[in-house]
């Protein structure tokens, strides 16, 4: 039997506050109490993340060697990192650009960097010569931290480059020998210069989803919020110890996620982190039991693969995984019950955030509390939110969709040297507007449906590409799908599905149209389909629908 998506559990409700909406205000309160955050405006994060307390003993641990940094060295390392970043000419606002994979080393350049006070601004490792050189230009980057298969797109920047080793077994070669020298450095730091929390600590690049990607500024007060509201708080509601939990890291940390948990906020509870270079469902399984994994935070891709996989492993694999949650992304319904179905006793999360909120948004509540598998979560502490109606600027109760807009510590400063874009996200009142159609339920839990940008508009109905999608991907003989609208003289848009099939599949775009028309109202029909190796995907698993509109040019 599959499992109730809207399973509650009401006689375990630990939530606090009683006044969660207000009809007046239009305003949704987080349901938990609000936390107290650091007075101290000189707080930097390097310095908030260490100043708790924990016994932990490793703290990163490379997945194929088994190299590991332990708590003891990490401090250490960083401020040996920094020294050596001051040596070479590296000053406060500085831009760095970190263009690496996951490893062990990537928390302690990030977090090294920003002891000195210089700027982060990470990379996506397999980025375009073209991406490189616009980032590095936006932002004024004066050091690049990357992998040797890449030193020769970076040639033409004339700025200096250091290579950054896997593990500890590089560490002995030349093109390493630089990055030897930074974490092996006695720590001489002359002074540290004074950070304030509204000190800009890095830039992220936005997805760029549905149009040109944005630096998002981030500064040191938006990261020690994050640590608090997101990833302490989350660990606080759980009845295990910190102290043995394992993550893997296999989200990639140039991206807010992945940056958020293992280079910043799991290493203030003594956690450790099992880094794995690049994602293989195989491979993931191994390092879990390998590792003793117990927390394995994904996007839907890996969640797909994991549910795929995990119907063939040996039930003496895996038993070691208490929790596993999944963000940056919508997930469809088929997939979560086929999680809960393969992984019964593993508890199940979603979580919703933004780079522009620094990761900071909803999350889930676990097993033994009031939770809803298909909700993204209830509020965070401290956040604050509205329903938006798009065309008219009404605010929405509860049970009617609209925009979000957010409003807390989280919120970014704004887009770099963007401020029409800054002020057009974030209102005179401090609300971020998200973008993201969602609806609250009537226990104070967020659902998401869509992007506004990529709304299908047909006769005057609108259409949430991702409600099609959801209905698709249920189909037996249908791997991966992607819906995007393309313009009609008659009724404005139309929906079109890409749609990736079986190996051995004889589907026809007929026969997957009449699947949809059978399961939604007439006017949500899907009208034309394109069959496809693959799905444009981000790294996080979004769908880039910005893509698969050219590809439509290319088609029609």
């Amino acid at each position: 039997m599959a499992p109730n998506l809207n399973y509650t559990d009401m006689s375990q409700t630990t939530l606090i506050h009683p006044h969660w909406y207000s009809p007046k205000t239009g305003i949704y309160n987080s349901k938990h109490a609000p936390l107290h955050f650091p007075s101290n405006p000189f707080l930097d994060l390097v310095s908030f993340v260490f100043s708790h307390p924990h016994h932990g003993v490793s703290a990163l641990v490379d997945s194929s060697s088994g190299s590991s940094i332990s708590y003891s060295k990490l401090l250490p390392f960083i401020k040996s990192m920094a020294s050596g970043l001051h040596k070479m000419g590296v000053s406060q606002g500085d831009v760095v650009l970190l263009l690496l994979p996951n490893s062990i080393y990537y928390p302690i350049v990030f977090l090294g960097v920003l002891y000195l006070g210089a700027v982060v601004t990470p990379l996506n490792p397999l980025s375009s010569v073209y991406e490189i050189h616009k980032q590095v230009g936006e932002c004024g980057v004066s050091l690049v931290f990357t992998v040797p298969e890449n030193f020769k797109k970076l040639e033409p920047l004339g700025i200096p480059v250091v290579g950054v080793p896997e593990n500890d077994k590089g560490l002995n070669r030349g093109c390493f020998s630089c990055f030897c020298d930074l974490i092996c450095s006695d720590f001489d730091l002359p002074s540290r210069p004074v950070i304030k929390q509204e000190d800009t600590a890095c830039v992220l690049y936005s997805s760029g989803t549905t149009g040109v990607s944005k630096g998002v500024v981030l500064s040191h007060g938006n990261l020690v919020a994050m640590v608090e509201l997101f990833v302490r708080f989350e660990a606080s509601q759980y009845e295990y110890s910190c102290l043995k939990n394992v993550y893997l890291a296999v989200l990639p940390m140039f991206h807010v996620y992945g940056l958020s948990l293992f280079a910043m906020g799991l290493l203030s509870l003594g956690s450790t982190v099992v880094v794995m270079r690049k994602f293989d469902i195989d491979e993931a399984i191994r390092v879990i039991d390998k590792y003793k994994v117990t927390h394995f935070p994904v996007v839907p891709p890996i969640l797909t693969a994991l549910v795929m996989r995990g119907k063939g492993v040996n039930g003496s694999k895996l038993q070691s995984l208490i929790q596993v949650s999944c963000g940056a992304a919508p997930l469809s319904a088929g997939v979560i019950n086929g999680f809960v179905q393969t992984f019964p006793n593993v508890d199940f999360i979603q979580g919703y955030g933004l780079t522009e909120s620094t990761a900071v948004g909803t999350r889930g509540l676990n097993s033994g509390q009031f939770r809803k598998y298909s909700s993204i979560g209830l509020l965070a502490p401290n956040t604050e939110a509205k329903v938006v109606d798009w065309n008219s600027g009404a605010f929405l109760p509860p049970g009617s969709s609209g925009e979000l807009w957010l409003r807390g510590p989280s919120v970014m400063k704004g887009y770099l040297n963007n401020e029409e874009a800054t002020m057009s996200t974030i209102d005179k009142d401090g609300w971020l507007h998200t973008g993201d159609i969602v609806h609250f339920d009537q226990d104070g839990y967020l659902h998401i449906s869509d992007r506004i940008k990529d709304i299908i508009k047909y006769k005057g109905f609108q259409i949430a590409p991702a409600d099609l999608e959801a209905v698709l991907i249920l189909h037996p003989e249908i791997v991966d799908v992607g819906v995007t609208a393309a313009m009609d003289e008659e009724t404005g848009e139309i929906p079109v599905a890409f749609v990736v099939r079986k190996v051995g599949s004889v589907l026809s775009p007929n026969h997957i149209m009449d699947y949809v028309a059978e399961q939604v109202a007439p006017y949500r029909k899907v009208r034309k389909v394109f069959f496809t190796d693959s799905i444009p995907r981000s790294a996080t698993g979004k769908i880039l629908r910005r893509q698969l509109r050219n590809w439509l040019t290319s088609k029609l």
